[in-house]
């Protein structure tokens, strides 16, 4: 029987000695780390990494993503730690995902320091417009049939989620999406989320099925609303960069 996490810690073995790198965090994303994979899902791995100090010192930069696999099975793909830092800066929503997925292959002590620095970079407004602009773009794509992919609804609805979330908390919203819909949520929406995710779970990815005009209903909805609040909110994106150039500083001290 094929051991996924053999293979995937093998694999990232390979990219250290191969790259000549050292991986500080690996995690799943996607399906599996949100719950809702299907039968057939692939593994969706991403990690973090950092070269030698010296790389950094160079007038020619070496390209900052690694990108190792894509096939039928493992989608494995990184980023350098000064794109990583860049990106944390912004309130990318996605580096915030990959530092609280639930899935983790690999982790380092100098990635904790990493992500107790980056923490207060959070922004609500930049990941509000992230995740309404995911639900917006899945929904004009792959919800306009008859019948569509259920992974498509989990695609849209998940982000919208996502969204409540932090209109409500004020936080980094919860990665699973059994965790998001937590929330209070109307009871017939719940329920038909329900159907919709037992049926998802016994289908292939490419299975198509008729909407569910509930569920299709509150993505409408919710897309509106929150497309019109992610211009509202006021930029809360954190400034300064003191606290990601004493982490980056002090992580290629390590890597003499």
């Amino acid at each position: 029987m094929r051991d996924i996490k053999k293979e995937i810690s093998d694999k990232l073995a390979e990219i250290e000695e191969k790259e000549k790198v050292k991986v500080l965090y690996a995690v799943e994303s996607g399906s599996r780390a949100w719950g809702v994979e299907s039968p057939d899902s692939d593994y969706d791995v991403r990690f973090i990494y950092v070269r030698p100090k010296e790389d950094y010192l160079r007038l020619s930069e070496k390209r900052d993503v690694i990108e190792w696999q894509l096939d039928e099975v493992l989608d494995i793909n990184g980023w350098d730690l000064k794109k990583t830092l860049i990106q944390f800066h912004k309130g990318n929503a996605t580096l915030f995902e990959w530092a609280n997925s639930p899935v983790v292959y690999k982790t380092t002590d100098e990635w904790k320091e990493i992500y107790e620095s980056c923490k207060q970079y959070f922004s609500e407004k930049a990941a509000l417009y992230h995740y309404y602009g995911t639900a917006n773009s899945t929904y004009k794509q792959y919800l306009q049939d008859d019948e569509i992919k259920y992974k498509k609804y989990i695609y849209a609805l998940r982000p919208l989620f996502a969204c409540k979330y932090i209109e409500t908390n004020h936080a980094i919203p919860p990665v699973r999406f059994d965790d998001l819909c937590k929330q209070v949520l109307p009871k017939e929406l719940s329920e038909e989320i329900e159907k919709m995710l037992a049926i998802k779970a016994k289908s292939d990815e490419k299975d198509r099925n008729p909407k569910m005009p509930v569920i299709q209903k509150f993505i409408e909805e919710e897309i509106v609303r929150y497309g019109q609040l992610s211009k509202e909110l006021a930029d809360d994106r954190t400034p300064e960069w003191k606290a990601l150039d004493n982490v980056f500083l002090s992580i290629l001290e390590k890597e003499r």
